[in-house]
């Protein structure tokens, strides 16, 4: 009985006090737990992307799921910290964690200003041989890009970034016809406006095939039936062109009366054929009629349209009785000119404060020969010429890099720019990467962060931790054996590589910041170092020094 009046004599006087020792027991466990102090480094991995939002199961995936990567540092900055909380519950103060991640235009986040680069793509009037449309192989571009871009770009600002694309021969061209403009209708419509103006019926009218274009007025179970449809293309601006020629590849075939298909060109298209005037195009060498056959037409003086500014139209009719079927590879309209095989290549330049565009070393944007030579098979990245989630740029741009800088030495690098499928709701973007020679491989870059666990939270921390070396002691001490109140100090750190209990933490403080400005010239205001040195004193003392440079300066960070 003694023992529940003594239980109740102790609840009770936890009542009265109003205190809980369960809750003050957590406390202790908690603060505890605070207390430890952990140092990590990983690499973000698919699910870690995943977590970084909390989602129900059946919503989709956000964008950090989506593309694994932050759209930006600021946006790393951001979201990592709850990140961190969650990963690391139990570390407190004084922990810290280097995280890797990948960025969305590429890494490091500086290659951002070739990803996002102003694209330029040479004219006519740009290279140097009139009506070449691509430069000779004798020809040397670098010589006069810079020139153009002068003359082309407006306003440019010191730091501007521009993709420079144009054509080069890859063996010496002939004096010909050459295309002024092209439409090639293998799956693609190349723009042009289909107008349906009588007939129903499921293929009928103006269709896109694989191979072609179809004019079709036969219904399968119905038969023929009776259509009027048009194919029209966007405006078309020969003003500076001469001396024109038209070629078109077609076949007709069930034809009974060939006036029914007509070619038209209009000098007055504003949008509504029915008002606009239309001349017909009479080809010597159109197709009879009967065969499946594409033909390849004479090429047709088209000089009535020299500069003009025109629309070209397949008109397609047919009857109950008479339904051809009318189909259309391609259209070109040509003048006198200077053809060949030509190659597309890049060049990045960068406006200087010299007010001239200079060209960018060690950047390459990615051809299609390129990709080609990673492989063409499906799967690779020579079968769409890009990269893609299940085609990924590391696993072929150190093999091929290996290829084309066989000679490349430790620390060489090289950015490289590629095109990466992101899916069907993405599309094709431009990405990027730095990459280095590392102990004899070519190796990505990969964008860094370090936090530190500061007052109940974790917040980016660019502090550099660093182990002085026997070389760094007799840097420090070379350089101060001159410098007044050192010169007795400075032997101990030459012969013995240490400091000894003669230096004081405002003497080790001033040499600690001479060092950094010797192994970081360029170190950015708000740079941190956590110097770990040894010091003598009845026996060796490994101790560090937490410094950050402010206003120039180097000095201790306050906690």
């Amino acid at each position: 009985m003694k023992r529940i009046i003594y239980l109740l004599f102790v609840i009770g006087a936890i009542a009265f006090t109003g205190c809980n020792p369960l809750e003050d027991i957590n406390n202790e466990i908690d603060a505890k737990q605070k207390s430890i102090v952990g140092e990590d480094e990983f690499t973000m991995s698919s699910d870690d992307y995943a977590a970084i939002v909390e989602q129900d199961d059946d919503e989709d995936p956000d964008y950090y799921e989506t593309f694994e990567s932050f759209s930006s540092v600021d946006d790393a900055k951001a979201m990592l910290p709850a990140f961190l909380s969650d990963k690391y519950p139990l570390w407190g103060q004084g922990s810290s964690v280097l995280v890797h991640y990948n960025l969305y235009d590429g890494n490091p986040e500086e290659v951002s200003a070739y990803t996002n680069a102003e694209v330029y793509e040479l004219v006519e009037e740009d290279y140097p041989t009139a009506a070449s449309n691509a430069f000779y192989l004798e020809e040397d571009p670098s010589s006069v890009l810079d020139g153009i871009l002068l003359n082309q770009i407006a306003t440019p600002e010191v730091g501007d970034v521009v993709r420079v694309e144009y054509k080069q021969f890859t063996e010496e061209p002939t004096v010909g016809l050459t295309p002024v403009e092209e439409y090639n209708f293998a799956d693609s419509l190349e723009s042009w406006t289909v107008v349906d103006v009588i007939g129903t019926g499921a293929g009928t009218g103006w269709t896109q095939q694989l191979e072609y274009v179809q004019g079709n007025g036969y219904v399968s179970g119905t038969g023929q039936v009776i259509n009027e449809d048009w194919l029209i293309s966007p405006e078309i601006d020969l003003t500076n062109e001469a001396d024109l020629r038209f070629q078109i590849s077609q076949a007709i075939n069930y034809a009974g009366d060939l006036s029914l298909l007509k070619i038209l060109v209009s000098t007055d298209f504003t949008g509504d054929q029915a008002v606009a005037t239309w001349n017909e195009i009479i080809l010597a060498t159109a197709p009879a009629g009967n065969s499946n056959d594409m033909i390849l037409s004479e090429d047709y003086d088209f000089s009535a349209y020299d500069g003009e500014t025109i629309n070209i139209a397949f008109k397609y009719e047919s009857t109950d009785s008479d339904a051809a079927r009318w189909r259309v590879e391609s259209l070109a309209i040509k003048t006198i000119g200077i053809s060949g095989e030509t190659e597309t290549k890049t060049a990045f330049y960068t406006y200087t404060e010299s007010g001239e565009w200079d060209v960018v070393e060690d950047v390459m944007y990615l051809s299609a020969a390129d990709y080609d030579l990673m492989g063409e098979a499906s799967g690779q990245p020579g079968q769409y010429n890009n990269f893609s989630g299940s085609t990924l740029p590391e696993n072929y741009l150190p093999t091929f890099l290996n290829i084309k800088y066989p000679f490349a030495q430790e620390e060489d690098t090289v950015f490289i720019i590629y095109k990466y499928y992101g899916g069907s709701g993405v599309g094709t973007v431009i990405k990027g990467n730095l990459y280095t020679v590392t102990n004899g491989v070519w190796e990505p870059s990969v964008a860094s962060l370090q936090f530190g666990f500061d007052n109940g939270v974790w917040v980016p921390d660019n502090t550099i931790k660093y182990t002085l070396t026997n070389a760094d002691y007799e840097y420090i001490g070379t350089e101060l054996a001159a410098v007044e109140g050192y010169e007795d100090l400075v032997g101990t750190l030459i012969d013995y590589h240490d400091y000894d209990y003669n230096w004081d933490n405002d003497q080790i403080l001033f040499s600690l910041g001479i060092l950094a400005d010797y192994i970081n010239p360029n170190a950015e205001e708000g740079q941190k170092y956590l110097f770990s040195y040894l010091v003598y004193d009845n026996g060796l003392n490994e101790l560090s020094m937490h410094v950050i440079k402010t206003e120039g300066e180097w000095i201790l960070v306050s906690n």
